[in-house]
């Protein structure tokens, strides 16, 4: 199995390993486990690392953390599960997609679970309740399909003269297609606009995705949730740029790459929430299946005002005042 990336702070010489590889193995060890790639999360990782170290954890000295990506190769999240369980970790967070808790869940029901990312930890059957979760598993989470009818409000207060939008998914074989897809069709029709679901953008079919949206001549992208999209990020701000179309997306770091805006669940908050009051609470002894499973009250909108000119945008003022942050 090719190993992923590690990230082991505090290690010192290569001539002290052994000496810091036995100090080691009496400590607690948690492991980390994203279905994503490990650079885009970097923020997210030190806010986690804030957590656990606001309540008494510091990687390195007093806990160690096994760190295991996918890097969008979902794949081979079950395999990597496996790792860290053989790794002996006394939890494992499972962070992002509903794949990795799966794959964390199906791997041992004896190990505590915390989930931290946009998964329905009661429609997976993580947990019996938001409230008593009951079991093995918990975190803090956000229904991410239920926020796809508010992407496309605020994509038409935009763009109010746009009336057929297209919808790019990563997969019409997940949940959170499903979830996403219903929720943009109901709230597309409440609207009266007309949505294209391209339900499927990979690979090789990234350029047939983007020919059916010239093609349909739609005229604004909603970018799905699936987290193959961040893999096809670049290219996806290509065509929008070059073809000239506003287009709404999950998270910040597309807008911060070009992207004209985006609204999503203030995911640095969750991942230090994560440290503090779950992984912490549970390597002093609480049970997971005790911690209620908390969701975000606050989420972000962000604009970026440069690609707004480029594409010869005036941001109503109503978003503007709304906006979390604007990006000059």
């Amino acid at each position: 199995m090719r190993r992923r990336r590690e990230f082991i702070a505090g290690l010192g010489s290569a001539a002290a390993w052994p000496v810091v590889a036995r100090a080691q193995q009496a400590l607690p060890v948690i492991g980390f486990l994203s279905g994503g790639l490990a650079n885009p999360q970097a923020d997210f990782l030190i806010a986690f690392r804030q957590g656990l170290a606001n309540a008494g954890y510091i990687e390195g000295q007093n806990v160690t953390i096994e760190y295991r990506w996918a890097d969008n190769q979902l794949g081979t999240l079950p395999e990597l599960a496996r790792d860290l369980i053989s790794r002996q970790v006394a939890i494992i967070v499972a962070s992002g997609a509903a794949a990795t808790g799966i794959a964390a869940r199906n791997a041992t029901s004896s190990i505590p679970i915390v989930l931290v990312g946009g998964v329905d930890p009661v429609k997976y059957g993580f947990v019996d309740s938001l409230n008593q979760p009951g079991g093995n598993v918990t975190g803090v989470t956000f229904i991410m399909g239920e926020l796809a009818g508010k992407r496309l409000g605020l994509l038409r207060e935009m763009v109010p003269h746009v009336t057929r939008i297209a919808y790019l998914s990563g997969g019409s074989r997940t949940l959170t297609f499903e979830e996403e897809s219903s929720n943009l069709l109901a709230a597309a029709a409440a609207m009266g606009r007309e949505l294209i679901v391209i339900t499927s953008v990979r690979g090789s079919d990234l350029d047939k995705a983007f020919a059916t949206v010239i093609d349909r001549m739609a005229g604004a992208l909603i970018v799905g949730i699936q987290p193959i999209m961040a893999r096809y990020g670049e290219k996806i701000l290509e065509f929008a740029a070059q073809q000239n179309i506003p287009a709404i997306y999950p998270s910040s770091s597309f807008v911060r790459n070009g992207g004209l805006m985006s609204y999503d669940a203030e995911a640095i908050g969750l991942y230090r929430l994560a440290g503090s009051q779950y992984v912490a609470r549970i390597l002093k002894g609480e049970k997971p299946g005790d911690l209620p499973v908390l969701q975000p009250t606050k989420f972000e909108l962000v604009i970026n005002l440069k690609t707004a000119k480029a594409l010869g945008l005036t941001i109503p003022e109503t978003l503007l005042a709304t906006a979390d942050e604007v990006i000059q």
